[in-house]
């Protein structure tokens, strides 16, 4: 018989590809500190810079299964326009606000927020739960 912690992990699993994590954001180090975290855990992490590079990322058809987006992303698709295209384009995407304001998940009612200073593997366990809710 399987314990609880495998077949919570079971129930997190993505694709053949296992679990695709895109993490938007403006700053690099922060990008690269979130993308460590995520590999660390054994997701797959993909980064850029824009709202413009992860819509695009999400429309060419790329297999993701959760959005990770700064409160600092700038330019025509900031944070919740971005997370609203991208719930347009992947109704099924997780998505997870990297934020000290909580209302920005006034835009799309299911995400979840993070301090986009998390240390700990805060924003590991944010990604299994966003997982695990839309399973």
């Amino acid at each position: 018989m399987r314990n609880a912690s495998a077949l919570a992990e079971c129930e997190v699993q993505g694709g053949c590809y296992g679990v695709q994590v895109l993490v938007a954001g403006r700053r690099k180090r922060w990008r690269d500190e979130v993308s460590t975290e995520i590999k660390r855990a054994g997701y797959n992490a993909t980064t850029v810079d824009s709202g413009v590079d992860a819509l695009t990322i999400l429309a060419l058809g790329v297999p993701m299964d959760v959005l990770v987006t700064d409160a600092e992303l700038h330019g025509d698709l900031r944070c919740s326009r971005l997370a609203v295209e991208a719930r347009a384009l992947r109704p099924n995407l997780a998505i997870i606000f990297a934020s000290h304001a909580k209302e920005v998940v006034d835009c799309v009612p299911d995400a979840l927020v993070v301090s986009p200073d998390a240390k700990d593997g805060t924003l590991t366990g944010t990604v299994r739960e966003a997982l695990q809710a839309r399973a």
